[in-house]
């Protein structure tokens, strides 16, 4: 299944961005990125236990350093499928807000 141009939700715009367009995205990369958040999802309640049982603050610590670690694995994977997809077909027909749209995206998670 080949992925699907990014595609306005809805004639009406929005103030929030992710309400306006959507993305089909292939069975691969839609498993992909699930399984990669199940398992953050795995880490943050290990973390939860953790701090239950009165944890060695250090130990925590290097868990949820791992978690961040892997929500930035997770937004490198969405990013670059983003970048391939959505952008690259924005460009081609002729909409370069996409540049500006993308910058404040980087903007925001670089943070």
């Amino acid at each position: 299944m080949k992925d699907k141009e990014c595609s306005p939700a809805s004639e009406q715009k929005t103030e929030a961005a992710c309400c306006e367009r959507k993305k089909k995205r292939s069975e691969k990369e839609f498993k992909s990125l699930m399984n990669r958040l199940k398992r953050i999802e795995g880490q943050v309640r290990g973390v939860e236990k953790m701090l239950e049982n009165d944890a060695y603050c250090p130990d925590i610590l290097t868990q949820v350093s791992a978690i961040n670690s892997a929500l930035n694995s997770f937004n490198k994977e969405l990013l670059a499928s983003h970048m391939k997809s959505c952008v690259v077909n924005d460009i081609r027909e002729g909409k370069d807000e996409v540049i500006d749209e993308l910058v404040t995206t980087l903007q925001k998670i670089m943070k």
